[in-house]
């Protein structure tokens, strides 16, 4: 028997994460199936979802190894670029947000 952690965001700001115990040899797919998440939130498409193991993309026939965290991951909503040039501008150039107030004798921008 392994134990694995299995990670999703099912919407923004809530969270799930269970710790399994699995036979040697399971792969991304069963573990997913053998967690709590489809009764848990049922509206969620968990096979459309994006799986990886520690933060990096996997297939889901991927053999499973002590100690793995399976991640599910949601496409992002919005390019992170996109956003940070949108509140930027919003902020304004120099004059406001992070840049309104200077240290004495520090650099522009810090």
């Amino acid at each position: 028997m392994i134990e694995v952690t299995v990670c999703c965001a099912p919407a923004p700001r809530t969270v799930f994460e269970e710790v399994l115990q699995l036979p040697a040899g399971c792969t991304l797919r069963e573990a997913v199936e053998a967690s709590t998440l489809q009764r848990q939130h049922p509206q969620l498409d968990w096979a459309a979802l994006q799986p990886g193991l520690w933060g990096r993309p996997a297939d889901w026939d991927r053999t499973l190894a002590a100690g793995d965290r399976v991640e599910l991951c949601r496409p992002l909503a919005v390019d992170p670029k996109v956003a940070r040039r949108e509140r930027f501008q919003r902020q304004g150039r120099r004059t406001a947000g992070l840049f309104s107030r200077r240290r004495q004798g520090g650099k522009a921008g810090y």
